[in-house]
């Protein structure tokens, strides 16, 4: 079967189109992967793997942890014997274009030889040329960022920046005040990484909650931290929650039973902080666009795919509730895309971006895609964001996104919707103009150049 001639044209000639990466994880100093552990066990990498048998499912140690070389080493070990398991994955086809491409490496990685490619990233680990290079490579001409992993501003040439700390709607696994202590964890202190997933025990923060001035005054402190370069938070939206506003009688109530809280507290205290979050917000920096993720629910290390009716029913109430602030969902369940699409259409203030986490499949991507091209303005909707944790896999992911790109173009072009041009002014729109317009990115004269 020979390949699709006018999809191979697309896809070259979709090189030629900038994109921004609106959602990262680089650490500012440290772009690049510092091992094989960071391509072959990228967190999407891992799930493969545990779903094979492999008997580690965690993430590696992270930011601003980083895996010693005994954790890299041991889990890598530990994943060989089943790589072959999961050698059809779609993760596993972007692990085989970052090594081929990147690193000139084509062979299985096996246990003879994963040191010696180890060897070969480890080399280019500070090598900041390397990976701007890796950048203008793939014509990314900016990429946002954790505003924590920022340090010392090494990497503002190439990044810009969202606050992803504080997480008062994402639900913990066996945990019923999460919101409580995502707040207090904040309050009194500058912006910092968010909780992990699957926390586990958790260190006591240095302030406790006890009173209503106490969430609101901890609540203004959050919002008085956002520093200026910020343009966006990055959180998550649990569908678990019930988020119906609640009151100041409510809240007060569930404060004095935080001791035995369940599911009805967990619900009134993420609501009520989240409604004077979002109202302080629009106050303070409205010019913040409030970006989150949808459909991605605690299981006891890692997430899974959600998405339920009523949850998109009380997203809609939440998103026109603040019509002073612009909100923008990264959504994790497909099944819910319609829907999602529908609330964007009559909410000025939402808008879509990329392929998330459980979405980033080359079937979900393409239907996503298409789904978004015939509903949606292009200025709503953004074309892609990787979720990388390291340039590696942002060139990975872009790679597998232009070519998913390139065959619903193709699709449009033959059905006679778009003309060949018409297409590339549509890529070039919603993944590279639309992220400068809605969330303020500026392309770096570092990597237009």
């Amino acid at each position: 079967m020979t390949a699709d001639p006018l999809v191979q044209d697309l896809v070259a000639e979709l090189a030629t189109v900038p994109i921004i990466d609106v959602h990262t994880h680089l650490v500012g100093p440290k772009l690049g992967a510092r091992g094989l552990h960071d391509i072959l066990l990228y967190h999407m990498a891992v799930s493969d793997l545990y779903a094979a048998g492999c008997p580690s499912g965690r993430r590696l140690t992270e930011y601003p942890g980083w895996p010693s070389r005994e954790e890299a080493h041991q889990r890598l070990r530990e994943a060989l014997p089943y790589l072959r398991y999961v050698q059809n994955t779609s993760t596993s086809w972007g692990t085989r274009t970052i090594l081929a491409d990147l690193y000139d490496w084509r062979e299985p990685v096996t246990e003879s030889n994963w040191e010696t490619l180890d060897s070969l990233i480890c080399e280019r680990a500070d090598d900041v040329a390397w990976h701007h290079q890796i950048l203008r490579r793939l014509n990314v001409r900016r990429v946002g960022a954790e505003w924590a992993r920022r340090e010392g501003g090494e990497g503002d040439s190439v990044l810009q920046y969202a606050l992803e700390w504080g997480f008062f709607t994402r639900c913990q696994w066996g945990e019923y005040d999460t919101a409580l202590y995502e707040l207090e964890k904040c309050w009194g202190n500058k912006p910092g990484s968010p909780s992990p997933i699957g926390a586990g025990k958790r260190p006591t923060p240095e302030r406790q909650i006890k009173s209503l001035a106490d969430v609101h005054a901890a609540i203004d402190h959050y919002v008085a931290q956002f520093p200026p370069q910020v343009l966006a938070t990055a959180t998550h939206l649990s569908i678990d929650l019930d988020l119906t506003p609640v009151d100041e009688a409510q809240m007060e109530a569930a404060l004095k039973n935080r001791a035995q809280a369940g599911p009805r507290e967990r619900d009134v205290y993420a609501t009520y902080i989240n409604e004077h979050y979002l109202s302080a917000l629009a106050k303070r920096r409205p010019d913040v666009i409030f970006q989150f993720s949808f459909g991605a629910e605690p299981l006891p290390h890692e997430t899974g795919s959600r998405l339920d009716q009523r949850s998109i029913r009380q997203l809609g109430e939440l998103v026109s509730r603040h019509p002073g602030l612009r909100f923008q969902s990264l959504l994790s369940s497909q099944h819910g895309h319609q829907s999602l699409c529908t609330l964007a259409r009559q909410l000025p203030n939402l808008s879509l971006a990329g392929y998330w986490w459980h979405n980033f499949f080359p079937s979900i991507i393409r239907k996503t895609m298409a789904e978004r091209l015939e509903m949606l303005p292009l200025n709503q909707h953004v074309g892609f964001f990787s979720d990388a944790y390291c340039v590696e896999w942002v060139y990975g992911k872009t790679a597998i996104v232009r070519r998913c790109l390139a065959q619903v173009l193709a699709e449009q072009i033959r059905q006679g919707w778009y003309t060949r041009q018409q297409a590339l002014d549509i890529a070039r729109a919603v993944l590279f103009e639309t992220p400068q317009q809605l969330l303020g990115f500026s392309p770096s004269p570092l990597l237009s150049a």
